[in-house]
């Protein structure tokens, strides 16, 4: 009788390559997809409001400069005019008189046509708030109000912050009176 080996065997399972994912599998994999995609899109937003902001926070303080070297140059009062949509440099004599189109585009004119001026418009829901720095409250701008920083010849300007609003996100800004520029900023974005 001959002795018969018994077959070999391996130690290794062997799959299947044809063998997909689980429902389970896929599941927890969208899942996780999701919850990175959620925390990625509240990023953006949140990202977008803060550059809002900082992008509005700068444009006042660049035109502040601008109107503080200008008032300087010229040997004539400048002012800031803040209104509901827009902040606007020009002459502190025209500051505060309802607007008018001239044949430009877009461009808002008063008096003096060679007199320098620049307005940056705020984003579409942003609110302006103006504090002096005489008083605690933020006085709102609407648009029958009308709220005037003045810049002197002499390079001095009223100490002011200003406050942005942007649907629950916020930033405020306190300018120094020798420079026109920030001196002190906070900025809340959710």
């Amino acid at each position: 009788m001959a002795w018969k080996t018994p077959p070999m065997t391996s130690a290794v399972k062997t799959t299947d390559l044809r063998r997909g994912f689980t429902l389970i599998e896929l599941v927890v994999v969208l899942a996780i997809a999701a919850a990175v995609m959620g925390g990625a899109v509240g990023l953006m937003v949140y990202a977008s409001d803060e550059h809002s902001l900082r992008r509005a926070s700068g444009q006042i303080e660049l035109l502040a400069k601008r109107a503080r070297v200008t008032s300087m140059m010229r040997q004539t009062p400048y002012a800031l005019e803040f209104r509901a949509d827009r902040v606007r440099m020009l002459p502190l004599a025209e500051a505060g008189n309802p607007l008018r189109k001239s044949k430009k585009r877009d461009v808002e004119v008063q008096g003096d046509e060679s007199a320098t001026r620049e307005e940056y418009r705020f984003e579409d829901g942003m609110s302006v708030f103006v504090r002096r720095w005489d008083s605690k409250d933020w006085l709102d701008t609407v648009k029958e109000d009308v709220h005037i920083w003045r810049f002197d010849p002499e390079g001095l300007c009223e100490p002011l912050s200003v406050k942005l609003v942007l649907d629950q996100s916020w930033s405020a800004d306190t300018y120094e009176p020798l420079t026109a520029s920030i001196g002190e900023s906070e900025i809340e974005a959710r």
